[in-house]
C-alpha cells in the first residue's frame, strides 16, 4: 500500500476528512477549543494518532502531528513543534497525557 503523505498538511487534510476538524490551541496549561473556548487539561485528552516531521530543507524544524479525541468527543488535531524551537510548556502537556490516553492503533487509512 502507497505511503500516504509525508507533509503535515497532508496528514491534518485527511484527517480532516475523517471528522477530525477541531482547532486547539495550548494556553495557561490547557488545550483550548477554538471554537468553545473550553480548556482541556490533561487527562481529558485522547490521543488517536500521532506523526512525527523533520524538516526537508532543515532537520532541526521537527514537529509532532497529534490526532485528538476529547472526553466530551470533540475531534481535531494538534501540531506541536519539537527540538531548538518547541514550545517546552505544550511538551509538558503531552507528556502528561494518561499513558492509557494513547492509541495503540495509529493507521490513518483505519479510520472510519
Amino acid at each position: 500500500m502507497k505511503e500516504y503523505a509525508k507533509e503535515e498538511t497532508d496528514y491534518i487534510d485527511k484527517y480532516q476528512k475523517n471528522g477530525y476538524c477541531a482547532n486547539f490551541l495550548f494556553e495557561n496549561d490547557c488545550l483550548i477549543d477554538v471554537d468553545t473556548k473550553y480548556g482541556y487539561k490533561p487527562a481529558e485528552i485522547f490521543i488517536v494518532a500521532h506523526h512525527r516531521y523533520e524538516g526537508m530543507s532543515n532537520p532541526d524544524d521537527m514537529s509532532i502531528l497529534y490526532v485528538i479525541e476529547t472526553s466530551d468527543k470533540i475531534k481535531g488535531t494538534y501540531l506541536l513543534g519539537y527540538g531548538p524551537s518547541a514550545d517546552l510548556e505544550a511538551a509538558e502537556f503531552f507528556k502528561d497525557i494518561p499513558e492509557e490516553n494513547y492509541s495503540t492503533n495509529a493507521d490513518i487509512n483505519k479510520l472510519t
